[in-house]
C-alpha cells in the first residue's frame, strides 16, 4: 500500500472516502461523484478508546477490499478524539500500522482470480502536512510492513519454512541494512555443546540452525538488548505426537522467531539508537527413529541437564540454550518470545500475551507499551516457590511441571533456571496471540504478535 499526503479530498471516481457521524445508520453509501463514502456512526464520542480506534482503522480497509476499491481517502482530523490524548503524530503512526495490517492477507499458494486479488494501492491522507506527522507516517509504514512480513513467514507451510529456509530468510530480511547475520550449523552447535537445540532437532531430516542477528545502533560499549525467538518451524510433538486437531497450525510454532527477526529489521530501518541482538534457535520437532525420547536426558549448553518428560514441551528446551548463549553479550535486557504453552491460552483466552518477569518496573512498562502498540500483555507469577515444580528426578531440571496445573507458569520457571539472574529478563508466551480472531478485521493466519510491542520496547523501555 502506497501512502500519499494530499491537501484536499481527491476528486476522482473509484475512491473510498470516510465520514464519521454522531447519529444515524452505520453503512456504506454512494456519493453523487461516483465515489463511495463509508459512513461510520460513532455515537457517543467519549466511549471511543484507543483499542476501538485501531479496529475502526482496520474495518475501513476491510470494507474497501470487500468492495474492491483500490484507493482510500482519510481526513486525519476525523480520528482525533480529545479525551484519548493522542498526539497527531502518534495517531498517524497508529492508524497507518493498523491499516497496513488489515490490508495484508496470505496468498502465497492461491491461484489469483482473473482480475487479481483485491488490493489497496494507495491511501491518501489529508490534514497531514506537518513535518512530524509525515515522519510518523513513514514510521508507521515501516512497522506495519515488518509486522506483515513476520505474519507472512509465520503462516508459511512447514515444508516451505524449514530451519535452513528460516535462516536464509533472516539474511534476506535485513539485506542492505547494517545488520550482521551469523548462522551456526550442526557441527558448530556441537562445538558449543548446545544439547537442547540438537536434541530436539534429532528426529528431522531438516537439520537445526542457530541464527544470530546483530545490529549496532549505539556506541560499541553500550550493552545490547537481546531478543530471543522460538523457531520451531513445525511441531509434531515428537514421540509424544500431537492429536490431529492440535497438529494443524503447528507451522506457526516459529512465530516467536519470526517476530524477533522482523522487530530487529524494523529497528534497523528506523535507525534506533540501541545495540540489538536477535537469537533464534531453529528446529523441526519430528517423530522418527532418530527422535529424542521421553525419559532422555539432554545436557544443555549451560551444563545443566534436562530430563525430558514430554517431547512436545520442546520449545523451552531450545530456548534454554539460547538464553544461556545470550549471557556472552552481557545484555542490558533479554526478552524471549515463544508460542510456548496451550496453558497460556487456557489462562488468558486469545486476546493477550502472557507476560512473565520478576521486575515490577519492567512489568508496568510493558503493560503500558502493550496498550500503546496494540500487542496487549497481561502479567503472571514467576515466584521462587514454583522452582520446586521443575526439579528433575534423574536430571537437573524437568521439562514439565509436577502436575497438570499452571503449565504456562512452570514453562516460564523452567526458562528462569537458565537465566540465573544474569540479566534483566522478560518472557512473553505468545501462544494466545499466534493467530488472528474473526472480530479483529485481519485476515486468517498469523497475528504478527508481538512485533509492534518489541519495537516499542527497543525504543522506549528503561531498565
Amino acid at each position: 500500500m502506497n501512502i500519499r499526503i494530499v491537501q484536499k479530498d481527491k476528486e476522482q471516481k473509484g475512491v473510498f472516502c470516510i465520514r464519521f457521524v454522531k447519529e444515524g445508520k452505520d453503512g456504506v453509501v454512494e456519493a453523487k461523484d461516483g465515489n463511495e463514502t463509508l459512513v461510520l456512526v460513532i455515537g457517543e464520542n467519549e466511549k471511543m478508546t484507543r483499542r476501538k480506534l485501531g479496529l475502526l482503522a482496520r474495518r475501513i480497509v476491510r470494507e474497501a477490499l470487500a468492495k474492491k476499491y483500490e484507493e482510500i481517502v482519510l481526513d486525519l482530523k476525523q480520528f482525533h478524539f480529545s479525551h484519548l490524548k493522542i498526539t497527531s503524530d502518534d495517531l498517524a503512526e497508529f492508524l497507518v500500522v493498523n491499516m497496513l495490517m488489515a490490508e495484508f492477507s496470505f496468498q502465497e499458494f492461491l491461484t489469483a482470480p482473473k482480475n487479481g486479488f483485491p488490493k489497496i494501492k494507495t491511501l491518501f491522507l489529508t490534514q497531514a502536512e506537518e513535518k512530524k506527522i509525515r515522519a510518523a507516517i513513514v514510521r508507521g509504514k515501516i512497522i506495519g510492513e515488518e509486522v506483515n512480513r513476520s505474519r507472512h513467514i509465520a503462516t508459511m507451510p512447514g515444508g516451505a519454512m524449514t530451519p535452513e529456509i528460516l535462516a536464509r530468510h533472516a539474511r534476506l530480511s535485513v539485506k542492505g541494512l547494517p545488520v550482521k547475520v551469523t548462522v551456526f550449523n550442526v557441527a558448530q552447535m556441537e562445538k558449543l555443546k548446545m544439547g537442547g537445540v540438537l536434541g530436539v532437532g534429532m528426529g528431522s531430516e531438516a537439520k537445526p540452525r542457530f541464527i544470530i542477528m546483530e545490529y549496532s545502533g549505539a556506541n560499541k560499549k553500550e550493552k545490547p538488548i537481546v531478543l530471543v525467538g522460538k523457531g520451531v518451524t513445525f511441531d509434531t510433538g515428537g514421540i509424544n505426537l500431537k492429536p490431529s486437531d492440535s497438529i494443524l497450525g503447528m507451522n506457526m510454532d516459529m512465530s516467536g522467531g519470526a517476530s524477533v527477526i522482523h522487530a530487529l529489521a524494523a529497528a534497523a530501518r528506523l535507525k534506533v539508537k540501541k545495540n540489538i541482538v536477535a537469537l533464534i534457535p531453529a528446529v523441526e520437532n519430528m517423530a522418527s527413529g532418530s527422535s529424542y525420547r521421553p525419559g532422555d536426558i539432554l545436557r544443555s549448553m549451560s551444563g545443566k541437564t534436562i530430563e525430558v518428560l514430554n517431547t512436545d514441551a520442546e520449545g523451552r528446551i531450545i530456548l534454554a540454550d539460547a538464553l544461556h548463549y545470550a549471557k556472552r553479550y552481557h545484555p542490558s535486557l533479554v526478552v524471549d518470545v515463544a508460542t510456548l504453552t496451550g496453558a497460556a491460552m487456557v489462562a488468558l483466552g486469545e486476546r493477550a500475551t502472557a507476560l512473565f518477569t520478576a521486575d515490577e518496573k519492567l512489568e508496568l512498562q510493558l503493560r503500558h507499551l502493550g496498550e500503546q502498540s496494540g500487542d496487549y500483555v497481561w502479567p503472571m507469577p514467576l515466584w521462587d516457590e514454583y522452582d520446586e515444580e521443575v526439579k528433575g528426578t534423574f536430571g537437573d531440571i524437568a521439562n514439565l511441571g509436577r502436575t497438570r496445573y499452571g503449565g504456562a507458569i512452570t514453562a516460564a520457571v523452567f526458562l528462569k533456571q537458565f537465566v540465573d539472574k544474569a540479566y534483566p529478563w522478560v518472557h512473553l508466551d505468545i501462544a494466545p496471540r499466534m493467530t488472528t480472531l474473526p472480530d479483529e478485521f485481519l485476515s486468517k493466519g498469523s497475528a504478527g504478535a508481538p512485533v509492534r510491542l518489541l519495537v516499542k520496547i527497543l525504543e522506549k523501555c528503561s531498565f
